[in-house]
């Protein structure tokens, strides 16, 4: 992946921030394993507790965070019932974007990491808008790991 020189999205230490979903039956396909197009949902629920979190909005009103470029690696399959960690991590802060790591657990095994850039768009006109301090200070937060997060869910 290209933002993470350094960073093993492997590694749950290497996550800020944590939410957790479960692999439904609707989620299966006829290999009986959790469909790919799963993986891309799990991978939304981490966004989104960090973009859209009630408590702390980072959009202001009349935008929108948008995916520019979503960039997925397959490492193991996940089956129906298994509980998934989705760790999430701001990679880079960029004017109008964002480029967030993430990794899907299962236990101990990281079976999916990805790479997503995230753009912020101005509802009216649908192009990009510049990230307000209050929403940049914000992502930075989740930056780096804290002693806390580093340790998973």
């Amino acid at each position: 992946m290209s933002e993470t020189n350094s960073l093993d999205l492997t590694r749950k230490d290497s996550y800020a921030h944590w939410t957790q979903d479960l692999a439904r039956y609707g989620d299966t396909d006829r290999q009986g394993h959790v469909n790919n197009a799963a993986f891309a949902t799990f991978l939304e629920s981490g966004r989104v507790s960090i973009l859209y979190n009630p408590s702390q909005p980072l959009a202001p009103q009349g935008t929108s965070f948008v995916i520019a470029r979503l960039l997925l690696e397959f490492r193991s399959e996940i089956h129906w019932g298994c509980s998934i960690d989705i760790g999430t991590l701001v990679l880079r802060v960029g004017a109008s974007s964002v480029t967030l790591g993430q990794g899907l657990f299962v236990g101990d095994r990281c079976v999916a990491t990805a790479e997503t850039v995230i753009v912020l768009m101005d509802d009216s006109t649908r192009r990009s808008s510049p990230l307000p301090d209050a929403t940049r200070a914000e992502l930075k937060r989740y930056e780096m790991p804290s002693a806390a997060a580093a340790a998973g869910p």
